[in-house]
């Protein structure tokens, strides 16, 4: 909500599903506007009067009741939200909407009726910061990767004074990224209903792709997970889910919109190529996935890119290394071992309080947002 100039008039948050737009959206009209204050009202478009009435026959009627913020929720569910939300922007000058939307939605591209003129915003799982802060009741300031890399030691042994952070790590990794965990209800098993929403609705439906493909992509899904974060092997694909290599790679790049998968490329490279590595975008999918047997390895590397990956480039290592970041700092990531540091290049180091010098404490890096 800091992030966000709520002065623009047309504002759009992506999300993955499960991510909590809705609660967003609820959260902003509660802390903006009294219960009783009609100038801003929250609609949901899946309901079923949004099929006879339009966006800007709603929207002109609750202007002209004095109606001055308009939040939106669930938006691809109606067919023209484009055309609509763009004639609003251009007729209503005194109306400010507030929409949510899909992660696969493309609201900047240039063939979009909103190209030039929605501001958007994407609305990611809780940091692990914000995991620590719900759990303790504490509060931590957001740290720069250049903080990281200068003051690491100072900054945590600040914030290691207030809690134990490794006692947080493993419980975030399992179910810490989406905020249902703190709902009353088995966490893994709504992980899966989220994931199979996304697959149906945001992978399908937004892309207008038959129900028939369904199964080929849950088993895509399915089988990368099982060898992230290995390059994927499109040939043993396309032949397991009995369709082409093009296939496959356009269901990957679905996914990754979809905020399922992670791609991880060499610099200057980028979709339709092939990725260097592949990984699940949060270490949540992997047990979600894997349920048993999830490598340590492997979660450590997907935590690594997905707390950086907000706001900085990733790309895959050079000199053997997992991960280059912004095309500056090459990172290697594992655990404290008896033996010699390159001083060339940084460790994020699992199973460790403070660092020294080039090593980091790879709990820390979920303080970046």
């Amino acid at each position: 909500m800091d992030e966000i100039n709520w002065n623009d008039r047309l504002i759009g948050i992506k999300g993955s599903r499960g991510v909590g737009k809705t609660s967003f959206l609820i959260q902003y009209a509660k802390e903006h506007f009294a219960p009783d204050d009609k100038q801003c009202l929250y609609i949901n478009l899946n309901n079923f009067y949004f099929t006879v009435k339009t966006i800007r026959e709603f929207a002109n009627e609750f202007r002209m009741k004095g109606g001055k913020t308009l939040l939106i929720d669930q938006v691809f569910k109606y067919p023209a939200w484009a055309e609509d939300l763009a004639y609003c922007y251009d007729h209503f000058p005194d109306l400010q909407i507030i929409f949510t939307g899909s992660s696969v939605l493309r609201l900047k591209n240039e063939n979009y009726p909103l190209a030039h003129k929605v501001v958007s915003y994407n609305l990611r799982g809780f940091s692990f910061r914000e995991y620590v802060e719900l759990k303790t009741g504490h509060s931590f300031d957001v740290y720069s990767l250049d903080d990281l890399i200068r003051h690491s030691v100072e900054i945590s042994d600040s914030i290691c004074s207030k809690i134990k952070p490794l006692a947080y790590l493993s419980e975030y990794m399992h179910h810490g990224f989406y905020p249902f965990f703190l709902e009353n209800r088995n966490f893994s098993e709504n992980l899966l209903k989220t994931m199979n929403m996304m697959l149906e609705v945001d992978v399908l439906c937004i892309n207008q792709m038959e129900q028939s493909y369904l199964p080929k992509i849950r088993k895509l899904l399915y089988l990368l997970s099982l060898s992230t974060p290995e390059s994927p092997n499109i040939s043993q694909l396309s032949h397991e889910i009995q369709t082409s290599r093009a296939t496959v790679m356009n269901y990957i790049n679905y996914l990754k919109d979809a905020r399922l998968v992670n791609l991880l490329y060499p610099v200057n490279e980028v979709f339709p190529k092939k990725p260097e590595r592949l990984y699940l975008q949060n270490p949540n999918l992997l047990y979600a996935t894997r349920m048993i047997n999830v490598d340590e390895q492997v979660l450590r590397e997907t935590f690594f890119y997905n707390q950086v990956h907000k706001d900085y480039k990733v790309n895959s290592g050079s000199n053997n290394t997992h991960f280059l970041i912004d095309g500056c700092y090459d990172f290697n990531i594992g655990e404290e071992k008896n033996e010699k540091y390159r001083p060339d290049i940084y460790y994020a180091m699992d199973g460790i309080e403070r660092g020294e010098k080039n090593k980091i404490p790879l709990w820390l890096f979920g303080f970046l947002y």
